[in-house]
Order: C-alpha cells, then structure tokens, then sequence
C-alpha cells in the first residue's frame, strides 16, 4: 500500500503482466506491433544512423492499456505496478482505492494534482485504461511528460492530450526498427590495390532493396508503414593521398539498384564510375575504406498521413592494403 517511484519497483522483471495477453504495467514497454514488410531479413543487418543529429522520435507517449476487465483482474491479484511512468504502486489497496471506490489519488511528479477516482473499474464500458510509455524514462527531462495516471479513454477515441499517439509517432518508432544490411561492396583489384591505379568499386543489382516497416498500435487504428530506400552509396578511402571517382565519393545507384559498374577483363586503365585511386602506399599499416549507404525514409499511415524523415545512413569499413607500381612488373 505504498506510492513509489515506477523505476523502483521489481528491477529487472516485468510488472503488471495479465495472463493470457502481453500486457505490462512497465512504463518503459510499448504494445506496438512492428512487422517488416518487405527488404533483407538474412545476413548481417544493422540498425540506420539518422543523418540529421538533431532528428529524435519522441521520448514517451501514451498508450491503451487495460480494459475494465483486465484492469479488475490485475488489481486484485497484484497489484504491483506503476500508475504512471515515473510513480508505481506496491499493494493492491492503492490500485482498488482508485479504480474501483472512485478516491481520488495524488500525482506527485511533475505538477502536483489530485485525479479524480473510477467507479467499479469502469466495468461494462466499452474502452481502455490508458498509461504513459518511454523507451528510456531517464532521457526524458521534463518530469510532467507522459506522466499522467492511468486515465480512462472511450473506444475508438484518441486522448486530447499534447502526448497522445499519432500515426507519425508510430512512423518515428518505426525508423528505429528499420535494418538494413551491411555495406559489403565489391573491390577490383579485392586484397591489394596499387598506387596510381584505380580499383573499381560496386554493388550488384538486388544487393540492396527498399526496406519497408509497419507499426500497429492495437485498439487505436493508428498504423505506419516506414520505407527505406537506397539511394547513394559514399566512399570514404581512409586517408588524404587518394582520388575518388566520382570526386565527391559519391556514388548514385543505378536504374537496376546497381552502384558503380563490375570490373572487367582490360579495365585496369580506365576510369570507374565509383571507385579509388590510392597514391601512396600503405607500407605495412593498411588504409580503412569505409563504405556508407545513404538510406531515403518516407513514410504513411492511417488517415491518408504520410511525409518524409530524415535520411538514415548504415556504414562499414575493410581494410586497404595499397602496394607500389614496381611491386606487380617483377
């Protein structure tokens, strides 16, 4: 029968579980749904950098959680859970004091206020309780976000609130579950370059694919679908002494979904569309080639929303070993 800090309670499990559904009273667990609709689910996939270092989802948000039903069983026979996301209960006697003989209870993070209590769990209504969720409740620094008690809201209703959920919440969370996979590209010479001659650079076609993202918030109708598409493909050979092709080392992709052009027999003294020329060698400690893939994010969703995020880019890096010329005329 004690009010506590939500991050107090239970470390390390999960709290408010009702059987039979994945329902938590952890503040920091969402129930959106993330499917990948389309795009590489085999080999090694990494998770997007946002181009934009300003560019964050928001910090918390308020989701549906309890029916009146489940709400009455968890209170009865737990108990132990937080209210909102930065106070937990520990007791069944706060939970049935509130939700079911309607007296009223004290929020004490942020700015105090007194809430208004339930009647009976607010059995036979059709709706949801609704609490706050925060991936990272330590990054939020305004106490009062998200941090309402569990409140009522009817069905098929969104809350009036600043911190309700929207579609573009659900595209933000969404970006961060998007993978993509590793920038592995093809080399021309592949073990060791030489100085003054090009190595050609490229990806074949279908290497990379648009990779798209739904998010659902269930009981909402609030969905997302999040696109990744490749677009560019940059190269950063790893030291000064070099020339890149193109200069800017920014290599588009083609038509097909190729990047650059496959080396063939006889090219060695021609110019590739993506590539490297070293001019110096590495004498024993090899250049780091990074090669970074610019992803395009768009997004839409429910209500005929939709728009663009920011550019997400994945990056990886081999080692260059580059030799002198005379090496390869013995």
């Amino acid at each position: 029968m004690t009010s506590v800090p939500a991050n107090a309670i239970g470390t390390g499990g999960t709290y408010g579980g009702v059987e039979g559904r994945e329902i938590s009273a952890a503040a920091s667990q969402s129930r959106i749904k993330v499917t990948q609709v389309s795009g590489s689910t085999g080999g090694k996939l990494g998770t997007l950098s946002s181009t934009d270092m300003n560019w964050e989802p928001p910090p918390c948000w308020y989701e549906p959680l309890f029916t009146p039903e489940q709400l009455k069983t968890f209170a009865e026979t737990n108990g132990n859970g937080q209210v909102s996301i930065r106070q937990g209960w520990i007791g069944s006697q706060l939970w049935t004091d509130h939700f079911r003989d309607e007296k009223d209870a004290n929020n004490y993070f942020g700015t105090p206020s007194t809430v208004q209590g339930y009647k009976n769990y607010n059995l036979g209504k059709k709706g949801y309780f609704w609490h706050g969720v925060a991936p990272d409740v330590n990054s939020i620094d305004d106490t009062k976000l998200c941090n309402r008690l569990m409140f009522w809201q009817n069905a098929g209703d969104i809350p009036d609130d600043p911190n309700a959920p929207t579609a573009e919440t659900l595209a933000d969370y969404a970006y961060k579950k998007v993978k993509v996979p590793e920038t592995a590209v093809e080399l021309k010479p592949t073990a060791k370059s030489t100085v003054n001659l090009p190595t050609w650079v490229w990806l074949d076609k279908g290497t990379f694919q648009d990779v798209k993202v739904r998010a659902e918030l269930p009981d909402t109708n609030l969905w997302a679908e999040t696109t990744a598409k490749p677009v560019a493909l940059h190269l950063n050979p790893g030291t000064e002494d070099v020339q890149t092709f193109p200069a800017s080392g920014d290599c588009e992709i083609n038509a097909d979904g190729s990047i650059g052009t496959p080396y063939s027999t006889g090219d060695a003294d021609k110019t590739p569309p993506c590539g490297i020329r070293y001019l110096k060698a590495t004498n024993g400690t090899p250049y780091r080639l990074s090669a970074s893939v610019t992803w395009q994010i768009t997004w839409e969703g429910s209500g005929g929303t939709g728009g663009d995020l920011p550019d997400g880019t994945f990056e990886t890096t081999q080692d260059m070993n580059v030799q002198e010329i005379q090496a390869i005329n013995r």
